[in-house]
């Protein structure tokens, strides 16, 4: 029987998705089978609690929803889309999807929240809340998560108590390199790939701590793989290594 090669876990796979930005939208829950426009926020971000500040301009219908509801609440979902760092023909590598109860915030409350953000994503667009924008903040009651590796519901409290990839801030970096400078590197990790596959145009698709995602663009569809380390790797050194192990290094093999 074969296994999967060993992955993050998805409540911390959801927190590297949530600190990386991603594409959001919006879709506030209606009963008019009509309105099923997406919404797309001047501004989003999600905090470590899983709650999602959202930037809207001052006239979005969306706004004067809120303040109207009897509660100053609307039942909305944030759809977070993952894009890969690298042009693919199917670029989205997973989606979060957080429902809950979006709130308008007061003047105070408004600004208060706009210096929570500032604190984890400085954006000039913040300055905008209160001059043209309003700041709502959704309150989570449920999350899942659909990648390459599964699709999981998430408890909101493991989210909250994960931690995102230790290399999730130079990911996107590190993949466009080895995209543009490295294409010997991406021909050589080839050489994992089932025998089926190795025809196919072989990308760079994700890095995590546990391992090197490549994607597989063959004639009849796309294919995501997944390629271990020995072991969960937490520096730049360590990533090194594991890198040159499964590239064949002769070097490295000289050194054990």
């Amino acid at each position: 029987m074969s296994t999967r090669p060993p992955a993050p876990h998805p409540a911390e796979r959801a927190r590297t998705m949530a600190a990386n930005g991603g594409r959001a939208t919006l879709l506030p829950a209606s009963e008019d089978p009509s309105a099923s426009d997406k919404v797309v926020p001047v501004l989003h971000h999600v905090h470590p609690d899983g709650t999602v500040s959202v930037v809207l301009s001052d006239d979005h219908p969306l706004v004067g929803a809120a303040w109207q509801a009897p509660r100053g609440e609307v039942a909305t979902m944030v759809e977070l889309a993952d894009q890969a760092p690298v042009p693919l023909r199917e670029p989205v590598r997973g989606l979060l999807w957080i429902t809950g109860w979006l709130r308008a915030l007061s003047d105070d409350e408004a600004r208060n929240q706009a210096v929570l953000v500032s604190e984890d994503r400085p954006d000039p667009r913040l300055l905008d809340v209160g001059h043209g924008c309003a700041l709502l903040r959704l309150e989570p009651a449920t999350m899942v998560l659909a990648d390459g590796e599964s699709t999981h519901p998430i408890v909101i409290s493991e989210f909250a108590n994960a931690t995102p990839d230790p290399f999730a801030e130079y990911e996107a970096g590190w993949l466009r390199h080895l995209e543009i400078s490295h294409t010997d590197v991406v021909g050589a990790l080839a050489r994992h790939l089932p025998d089926e596959l190795r025809g196919g145009h072989v990308r760079p698709l994700g890095l995590d701590r546990f391992g090197l995602r490549l994607r597989v663009e063959a004639i009849d569809a796309d294919h995501d793989i997944r390629l271990a380390f020995s072991h969960p790797v937490s520096t730049a050194a360590e990533l090194g290594t594991e890198l040159r192990r499964l590239v064949g290094c002769p070097f490295l093999a000289s050194r054990q």
